[in-house]
């Protein structure tokens, strides 16, 4: 009875999702936190063994309302600070005052995650090794969305892919955005449709942190998970601000308004999440007669519930809409025009809803935990004359058992059930006869995984999942993860991983698909494999002048089965089958902190790195994957009158480009770099006013990114083109966006 009840307030809140009221007491927790006499932001206050708890704001200050008396332990926790507790009481309906000075922990050891095991864990103690980034990371250069946000994270490359409509994806090491797995709160969110614009409507303010593993990670989390994955942690209500509000825009006529809430409805907690982008400008500035950068207006809905339950059980709910209308093509493009063969343009229409929720099964002494996902994802799109239709639902459940034997050995047990529906309106979806054939895959599987505490500083990790794919039969993934902590200073780890992927011809060529060709399959396809090797050392030094650390890794990743389309054999046909050969994807990548006792903090990365293919013994370089790269923030706080300068930025090393046959252009793109400035000013308030330059270098791409622009429709091939050159907007590898300034504004309100 006590389930069914609970079913019914989960529905109620779902009817009501944007109804709120709030429920007041005169039980109060409220303080200052401080480090060094400067106040901290963004650091979790909480309750130990309650759903209390708050984030200080922009000024240190924090408030817990609705105390019920008691005695409490206060725990304060932030990156790059060492953990503070404290016993406190709390009686009638007293306002109790807590202050604290946390010391300064800028190896970051202490920070939960729970990508790299699927179970709470400190970074520190993890076995493998999780890079983890919070929204103070991704101040330091604002933008509008998550995919633009990491252009600051070493290794990992947001990568644009059209010229015209601007669809991009998330490369990791070097690998195509296919490769890499991006989760919301651990759930399968976003892949397939989604990795072409999804990823662009994510609300930054819905963000408590974000880990990413460089890696195979198929044995927890399955396909797609091979190059690596990105797991968005969104903001739990009890910790977020009353209000958050991040308004900005650039002298391009870009606009980004974020806007959070939290509010109570009886014993559940909710935060709402809102962000809308505007650009409507069109800029022309390499005189191609076609838009350099795709015009959009977006909105993105963002609601989470959480419920007060017995014993401290999880129970949350999450739901998120999104609207995009966007565009690129001729300058004079219009609406009228679309699908038309007068002015060319691709016009894009996304509509998209997805639900994530958690529920800890009422077992007294056992973790059992149900986890499900739901998304439907519709695209109306136009290129040029092309129509392209489409609709794919994604529903995934998992039930995962958190069990530990004894004090060595930390077990976790889980079976999911993946199933995928798509339709659209090419040859993907037909049957021989040519009549409608949905794609409807339904992929079970089951893991198991044991963390052994070998000694106090050793750690092995063993893993294996099974799935089985209707198409490709049983697959079968292992890993092993080993840590060792020679002292506090220094950690080894070693990382052993397999991949798999399974094809959705939908994201593997995305052209072919509009074509009048027949797709085949062959019967004997088998998923992509992968077997990653990687070495992870952390050191940390601290001298008198402060605290350096340095994170060392090197990876090897091999490739077989690749996936290819073949369209030589048969002029009527695409076939797809696996590559007859390998891929390697190799390097060694570096990451720097140095903060020092003076307000200034600095970030290197670096990553060297070779991915290839190998076919009848030619090598073929790995296209858009720069062989040397590398990224750096730094910052400096004046503390009197609270001013914060930053400077970011990113570089790159010749890379290949996806050249046309006997193209004239270049095959590898120069060295460049882009890089921003940004003043912050606190004021007392607690608003913040921040403003500066992005793309200080002014860096653009050549002109002809687009090939044969004048021509798009391809009526004049005949003429005048000894080489047979086609309309192709494809020579992509940096934003056409040249320098340009921005203006903002945040604040946090903390009842």
């Amino acid at each position: 009875m006590r389930n069914f009840d609970f079913i019914k307030i989960h529905f109620l809140l779902f009817t009501f999702l944007f109804s709120a009221s709030f429920v007041f007491s005169q039980s109060t927790v409220k303080g200052r936190v401080l480090s060094s006499g400067k106040p901290v932001e963004f650091v979790n206050v909480a309750l130990v063994g309650t759903s209390f708890g708050a984030s200080t704001d922009t000024l240190g200050y924090y408030k817990i309302m609705n105390v019920p008396a008691g005695k409490y332990e206060i725990q304060f926790s932030g990156i790059g600070y060492k953990t503070s507790r404290a016993s406190i009481n709390v009686s009638g309906t007293k306002t109790l005052t807590m202050n604290t000075n946390l010391e300064e922990d800028l190896s970051e050891l202490k920070e939960v995650v729970v990508t790299g095991t699927m179970k709470e864990s400190f970074i520190s103690e993890s076995p493998v090794p999780v890079e983890v980034f919070t929204p103070v990371f991704f101040k330091k250069n604002p933008t509008p969305n998550i995919f633009e946000a990491l252009q600051l994270v070493n290794g990992v490359k947001p990568q644009l892919n059209c010229s015209v409509c601007n669809t991009g994806d998330i490369h990791i090491n070097g690998m195509e955005g296919a490769y890499t797995m991006i989760l919301i709160d651990g759930m399968p969110i976003v892949s397939s449709l989604a990795t072409v614009y999804g990823l662009n409507g994510i609300p930054n303010s819905m963000i408590e942190r974000i880990e990413i593993v460089k890696g195979p990670a198929s044995t927890l989390y399955g396909s797609e998970a091979v190059a690596g994955l990105i797991n968005i942690i969104t903001k739990a209500p009890s910790k977020a601000a009353n209000l958050t509000l991040d308004v900005f825009g650039t002298s391009y006529g870009e606009y980004s308004a974020d806007l959070a809430t939290k509010f109570k409805v009886g014993k559940a907690s909710s935060i709402l999440s809102a962000n809308y982008f505007n650009f409507n400008t069109i800029w022309d500035k390499n005189k191609d007669g076609f838009t350099d950068i795709t015009l959009q207006n977006r909105i993105s809905i963002f609601n989470k519930w959480n419920f007060e339950r017995k014993n401290n059980r999880i129970a949350s709910l999450a739901l998120r809409y999104l609207y995009e209308d966007r565009w690129g093509g001729q300058t004079s493009w219009k609406r009228e025009f679309r699908g038309g063969d007068e002015i060319y343009g691709e016009s894009i229409f996304t509509k998209r809803f997805e639900l994530i929720g958690a529920y800890q099964l009422p077992f007294n002494k056992e973790k059992v935990m149900f986890s499900y996902s739901f998304n439907n994802h519709d695209q109306d799109s136009r290129y040029g004359t092309t129509v392209y239709i489409a609709n794919q639902k994604v529903a995934f459940g998992q039930l995962t058992w958190d069990k530990k034997l004894g004090k060595r050995h930390d077990l976790l047990f889980g079976s999911a059930l993946r199933y995928t529906f798509y339709d659209d309106n090419s040859p993907a979806t037909a049957d021989e006869q040519g009549y409608n054939k949905p794609d409807n895959i339904a992929l079970p599987g089951v893991f198991v995984q044991d963390e052994i505490t070998l000694a106090k500083n050793q750690k092995l990790l063993l893993g294996a999942r099974y799935d089985h794919h209707p198409r490709h039969g049983n697959v079968f993934s292992p890993r092993a993860n080993y840590k060792l902590t020679l002292n506090k200073d220094n950690i080894l780890r070693i990382s052993y991983g397999n991949g798999f992927r399974v094809v959705n011809l939908f994201t593997e060529d995305h052209a072919a698909l509009t074509g009048a060709r027949q797709v085949v399959i062959r019967e004997a396809l088998n998923p992509e494999r992968s077997w990653n090797v990687n070495l992870n050392f952390q050191k940390f030094i601290n001298t008198n002048a402060g605290l350096l650390s340095f994170d060392f890794s090197t990876f090897y990743t091999y490739f077989n089965n690749k996936i290819v389309a073949d369209y030589f054999t048969d002029a009527n046909k695409i076939i797809y089958d696996n590559l007859d050969g390998y891929a390697i994807s190799k390097g060694i990548s570096l990451n720097t902190d140095f903060v020092f006792t003076f307000p200034l903090k600095i970030n290197l990365g670096a990553t060297l790195m070779d991915v290839y293919q190998v076919e009848n013994d030619q090598r073929m370089a790995q296209v858009l994957a720069s062989p040397f790269s590398g990224t750096f923030t730094a910052g400096y706080t004046f503390g009197k009158p609270q001013i914060t300068i930053d400077w970011t930025g990113n570089f790159y090393s010749p890379m290949p480009l996806p050249v046309v046959p006997d193209d004239y252009r270049p095959d590898h793109s120069p060295w460049y770099s882009v890089q921003n400035i940004q003043l912050t000013k606190t004021f007392p308030s607690g608003f913040q006013l921040y403003g500066g330059v992005k793309n200080l270098l002014n860096f653009m791409p050549r002109e002809d990114v687009i090939l044969r622009a004048f021509d798009p429709f391809d009526r004049q091939i005949d003429v005048n083109n000894p080489n047979g050159y086609t309309f192709d907007p494809t020579y992509m590898y940096a934003p056409m966006q040249g320098i340009r300034g921005f203006l903002g504004v945040r604040y946090n309100l903390f009842r």
